[in-house]
Parts: C-alpha cells; structure tokens; sequence
C-alpha cells in the first residue's frame, strides 16, 4: 500500500537508479512518507549501472516518472541524458536527483546539503577546521565543495588515480579559484601514498570517507589504517549507512573519537529530494524512528 493506501492508475512512480542497490532504505524511506502524508506515488529502486542508463533514462521520460534518485556508479554520467541542471549540480558536475518538470528532466544535487545537516545534528561544525575527504565521486564533490561553502579552512582531498582523479583536482581548483573569496584551501593527494595519507590525517579536525569503503559486501575495508592515525578530539564520519558502524568507525571510537555515520546525510539528502518531487516536508522524525531503532541499527 502507498501514499492513500493502494496503488491506482492515478499513482506517480518515483525511483532510485544505482547499483548494488539491495542494501538501500531509500524505498522504504520514501514509501513510508508517501503513505503517511497521504500522497499517491510509489518509490521503486532499479538495479542498473551505466551500461543500462542511457535507455533507463529514456524509459522514464517517456512514461512520465515524476522524479527518480541517483546513486553510484550514475552520478556524474547522468549529465549529458538530462536537459537542465540545478545550480548545485551544475557547480559540482553530479546528480543525486532528477525531477520530471512538463517533459524535462531536471538534475538536482541534495548530497552536500544534506551531509552538512547530519554534522550539524551530531554537534559538529565545519567551519574553520580541516577536513580530509577520500572519494571524488558524486557525494564526494557535493561535500567538499558545500565543506568550502560552510567555512572549512582547510581540505585534503584523497582519490586513487584513477578515472575520478581528474575530478578531485578539478574539486580542488572550483575550491581554490571559483570560491577564492572563502579563504579554503584545497590539495589533492594519491589515496595509494600512504605516508601522505597518514600525516593528513593525523591533523586534521573531521574525516570523511565518501567511498564504498565499509559498505557491504566490502565490510572489512578501512581506508584508515591504524588507530594511531586518530585522536580522541577528531571527528569522523562516512557517508555509508550499511552497515551503520563501519570498520572505519569502530577504530574511530575505539581511539575516542566522535563518529557520525550515514544515517543523518541519507535521511536529510532524501527529505530534500522528497520535497522537490512532492512540495511537501518529509516527515523525517517519523520516518527515523520507524526505520531504525533507537539504538541506531536497522529494523529491516
């Protein structure tokens, strides 16, 4: 049952595309606010890479979908199949969320927003502190720049030279050009150079993995080697969610520091997606407290 209790042929699809894709609360997540607010759509999760997106995309423009949620691998390859971009999306080169408007699909970028009301919520303010990112994909991007935007001083981006390289260093000169008049200073390092990796972190005041490291089915990965990396007055966060305590997190406390999992940046980055598809405030309380225990672990 969704939305006024069952689907009808006046029902809205709403989805997310992104692969793996079985561990997402996003369904349930936006399901559930439907069904509570008495709205007639229905939340769907597509299993599909950038292999099937080109058509997928095409699919949904011609059947109307009113919006649909973008996740890894899609964020940055999604661009060139929508028709407008969102500023945020557009300054960061990513999207996380796609409206249907009249025919256009438009591009949205909720992930920095949303990560930054997570730290707020925990306690935690960015401003004039360093931070150290690893990751330079989408979620990466949206952080690090909305970092900037929110008074960093400081931030060390790390990415394997890979495919997403180019696109840290280019994160690195948006911060250190286009928002000169922040005054934050961005660096992009080899996330293989280790010793680099080390000194970065030991001083800086918040870490963020925004990579699949700790994400199932890679649980036992953390990009943090060694608690002796950390400090007690640290904040450390990532931006997975499944499992809620990653390996990197368990570290973190057992070296004293505060941690924020991803939890707050999933909840917050889809109350904004929700309401730019519905118009209506994602009842976000409800919706944590139904989903999650309060101990934090994942009811279903």
């Amino acid at each position: 049952m969704v939305g006024s209790g069952y689907i009808n042929g006046k029902t809205k699809l709403l989805g997310l595309i992104a692969t793996p894709i079985s561990h997402s609360l996003s369904p349930a997540m936006h399901n559930m606010a439907c069904q509570e607010l008495g709205l007639n759509y229905a939340y769907l999760a597509f299993d599909a890479g950038n292999q099937e997106l080109d058509e997928i995309v095409k699919g949904f423009k011609a059947m109307d979908v009113r919006g649909f949620n973008v996740s890894m691998p899609n964020k940055t390859k999604i661009l060139p199949l929508l028709d407008e971009l969102a500023p945020a999306a557009k300054f960061a080169g990513a999207v996380n969320t796609v409206v249907n408007e009249n025919g256009r699909l438009i591009g949205h970028l909720t992930d920095g927003t949303g990560y930054m009301r997570a730290l707020k919520e925990a306690g935690v303010s960015i401003k004039g502190k360093k931070m150290t990112i690893f990751g330079a994909g989408g979620a990466a991007t949206a952080i690090a720049i909305q970092a900037a935007m929110d008074g960093a001083s400081e931030i060390s981006i790390f990415n394997h030279k890979d495919e997403f390289f180019s696109r840290a260093e280019r994160n690195a000169e948006i911060i250190n050009d286009s928002l000169q008049h922040l005054s934050c200073l961005a660096n992009v390092y080899d996330l293989g150079d280790e010793k680099r990796l080390k000194h970065e972190i030991m001083n800086s005041d918040l870490i963020t993995n925004a990579t699949g490291a700790g994400m199932k089915p890679m649980e036992q990965e953390s990009i943090v080697k060694d608690t002796s990396w950390l400090r007690p007055e640290m904040t450390v966060s990532d931006i997975v969610y499944n499992p809620l305590k990653t390996k990197m997190l368990t570290m973190a406390e057992g070296a004293g520091c505060k941690t924020v999992n991803g939890l707050g940046m999933m909840l917050w980055q889809g109350a904004e997606a929700f309401e730019i598809w519905t118009g209506e405030k994602m009842p976000v309380a409800l919706i944590r407290n139904r989903i999650f225990n309060q101990e934090g672990s994942m009811k279903a």
